[in-house]
């Protein structure tokens, strides 16, 4: 059991807007942009997704750390986030099957977080200022001090941040029923659960480095694309905008999630934007155009596909799905070509299931393309 901590601790943002409050996970110091979930549970899961690389997430539930951590439900190999802002932290779980408190996996994770925090009044700051750099300290309580640190912290915009979560080495996973496809995966940031999914459904996967040429993936002869979720701006990947349109041109079935989606507009020669404080949590409504239902969706991401560009380029899109909340874009298809995204993650993890049917749609859209 981890002793409760009554250690003090600051949170500074970068409009000089202080918090206190008290000291979790790792002692030290760490910056990022602000980001707030608004998710009642799955927790460990934010924290290993690693779209939320160079982010301090808030997280909106009161309660934090209650069921402690289980190292199967974690999305990548290690937690992603910079620091994580929380009211009530829970040093005790309440969880039989759990391998360990919460505050152990942010110590071994290297995670520094801030609780005791007045979470309500700091995302009514962010819903009203925006998105904004912020720096989480427990080992000095200096503001000038702090500030200055702060200052180096570069902004989201313009930042590539995909190939710094991708794997290294290309590798192979197998389902464990028969081989009914062949799937090339970019990893931007893939989230494991994503590739349950695909394996789930019969293809053999070979997931690629967030920086791996056209060619390189072709050697291997997929049946199909697909393109990740991860962090960072989209603008500022013009490597992958560049395979991406080879992929399209080949004619090969592609799917893109999250990041993967605003790919696919960008190389359909549709831009992206930052938006004001993005789209997290597990909650959100969204409106499948064709069928005309909602789905509660689980979302994460900081920019858009820009829907005005998008009817200049109605001969090449269709939009598929659109946010009840905002009418921001969230699905389009490409006319004429195998190919779609989604903004959002139907892959869940955590989140509703609600958009598990957009796996089966890739999967029959590969199943015409090789009969």
């Amino acid at each position: 059991m981890t002793e409760l901590n009554n250690r003090p601790a600051t949170l500074l943002l970068e409009d000089g807007t202080v918090f206190r409050g008290l000291a979790a996970g790792k002692i030290g110091s760490t910056t990022g942009e602000l980001c707030f979930n608004t998710a009642m549970t799955g927790y460990q899961e934010a924290f290993t997704d690693p779209s939320y690389y160079g982010q301090i997430l808030i997280m909106t539930n009161v309660h934090i750390g209650n069921y402690g951590a289980k190292m199967d439900e974690s999305e990548h190999e290690k937690a992603t986030i910079r620091g994580m802002i929380c009211r009530n932290f829970q040093y005790l779980h309440s969880r039989p099957q759990a391998d360990f408190e919460l505050q152990k996996f942010l110590e071994d994770n290297h995670v520094v977080a801030i609780y005791d925090i007045d979470t309500r009044a700091l995302v009514s700051h962010i819903r009203s200022k925006g998105a904004l750099n912020a720096i989480i300290s427990s080992d000095s309580d200096d503001i000038d001090q702090l500030s200055e640190k702060l200052r180096d912290t570069p902004s989201m915009k313009g930042l590539e941040l995909a190939s710094r979560v991708s794997t290294s080495k290309a590798y192979e996973l197998s389902p464990e029923s028969g081989i009914l496809r062949k799937v090339a995966v970019m990893d931007y940031g893939v989230k494991k659960n994503i590739l349950r999914q695909l394996m789930g459904h019969g293809c053999q996967l070979k997931v690629f480095p967030a920086k791996t040429t056209f060619e390189e993936v072709q050697e291997w002869g997929p049946d199909a694309y697909f393109l990740s979720n991860g962090p960072g701006d989209p603008a500022a990947m013009d490597y992958a905008v560049a395979v991406v349109k080879r992929m399209l041109d080949s004619g090969k079935p592609l799917f893109g999630i999250c990041l993967g989606h605003q790919l696919l507009c960008l190389a359909g020669g549709v831009s992206t934007y930052k938006m004001h404080h993005g789209h997290r949590g597990i909650n959100h409504p969204v409106l499948n155009i064709k069928s005309g239902k909602s789905e509660i969706t689980s979302q994460n991401h900081g920019f858009g596909v820009d829907a005005d560009r998008l009817k200049s380029q109605s001969d090449v899109f269709e939009v598929t799905h659109i946010n009840l909340n905002d009418q921001t874009v969230e699905g389009v298809r490409l006319k004429g070509r195998p190919a779609f995204s989604v903004q959002y993650h139907p892959e869940a993890a955590p989140g509703p299931h609600d958009s598990r049917y957009l796996f089966e749609e890739f999967m029959e859209m590969i199943d015409r393309a090789k009969n």
